[in-house]
């Protein structure tokens, strides 16, 4: 073989592999978390525009319910003052073999298994109004958060 012809196939192989990487970018945050353009992987950011917000959808607001605010809910979980000490390295009470966030582990957060309305849940998807239920990309979203480590 020439070296034109290695120089040939080296240029398609290297045309192809960058149409490949080009097509799989990720899309902006914004264009997978639907009615929530704001949310990004990051504690603020989910507590504000998840656990405090209602959404563009019409998807309730978390600490709608999961507040201790004139209401007692079985699972006792208030989000209302310091979610993140009520979600990261807790028991669910639910669930007493996963925890409600397990940094770095989505699978093995209880938090993921009710967003997504998994088998094995206790109770109802949440949010329990629903539907509208988050989207596939807020979750997503989520799991991201927990899969860096959950930070603060």
């Amino acid at each position: 073989m020439d070296v034109r012809t290695q120089l040939r196939r080296f240029g398609t192989v290297a045309l192809c592999a960058a149409a490949i990487a080009a097509a799989s970018c990720d899309e902006p945050l914004r264009d997978i978390t639907g009615p929530t353009p704001n949310l990004v992987p990051t504690f603020d950011s989910i507590r504000t525009e998840i656990f405090q917000t209602t959404d563009a959808s019409g998807r309730a607001s978390c600490v709608n319910c999961h507040t201790t605010a004139g209401r007692t809910f079985t699972a006792g979980l208030d989000l209302s003052v310091d979610p993140y000490a009520a979600l990261v390295n807790v028991v669910s009470t639910e669930r007493r073999d996963l925890m409600l966030v397990m940094p770095g582990n989505p699978e093995a957060s209880y938090l993921i298994h009710k967003l997504e309305g998994r088998s094995g849940i206790v109770g109802l998807r949440m949010p329990r109004s629903g539907p509208p239920h988050l989207t596939t990309g807020q979750i997503d979203v989520i799991k991201r958060w927990i899969e860096i480590g959950a930070p603060r």
